[in-house]
């Protein structure tokens, strides 16, 4: 499972937004990591923002 996938799941388990900090405290990834990947996923659409600065799987 690659770090994209790890955070899309551990949002999905969480069922609230997540902020960076949060994700990378479930995931157990490094903070740079995820905001990396949280950009990836931002880009590709993978992620939408309910709230400023929290971050939640879109619904496709």
């Amino acid at each position: 499972m690659n770090e994209k996938e790890m955070i899309l799941e551990a949002m999905k388990k969480a069922g609230e937004p997540l902020n960076a900090g949060k994700a990378a405290e479930l995931t157990g990834l490094d903070r740079k990591a995820v905001d990396k990947a949280f950009a990836e996923l931002k880009k590709e659409g993978a992620i939408v923002s309910p709230v400023r600065c929290k971050w939640e799987p879109a619904r496709k």
